[in-house]
């Protein structure tokens, strides 16, 4: 039993995943890399909604002052968050530029699947 645990080699032992499952056997990196063109159009789907949110509360703020200051900051948050949100790929692509990381500035270009 103690040989048993002391022979074990932890390099041969494979993961299997879900069978069908498209990352089953990818890293962690190629994972996220997959996954980032749909978090940005996810990210852009809720700028949508969310001024449209506020311009409706814009619109029917009726010359309230608090409730137009109201609107007006959540237009602002948005496009803050949109803006960071633009930043953080920029800066992810640039990083990936000065470190030649391919991995990474290959994640938003088109390859038809034919």
């Amino acid at each position: 039993m103690n040989q048993l645990a002391q022979n074990v080699d932890f390099n041969t032992i494979q993961s299997q995943g879900l069978p069908g499952f498209k990352f089953s056997t990818g890293t962690v990196g190629s994972v996220t890399s997959a996954l980032l063109p749909y978090i940005f159009a996810i990210a852009g789907i809720i700028l949508l909604l969310f001024l449209i949110s506020a311009g409706i509360s814009y619109m029917t703020a009726r010359g309230d002052p608090k409730a137009i200051s109201g609107a007006q900051a959540r237009i602002t948050y948005a496009l803050i968050g949109f803006i960071i949100i633009l930043l953080a790929y920029w800066g992810a692509q640039a990083a990936g530029l000065i470190l030649g990381l391919g991995q990474i500035t290959n994640t938003f270009k088109y390859t038809p699947p034919f």
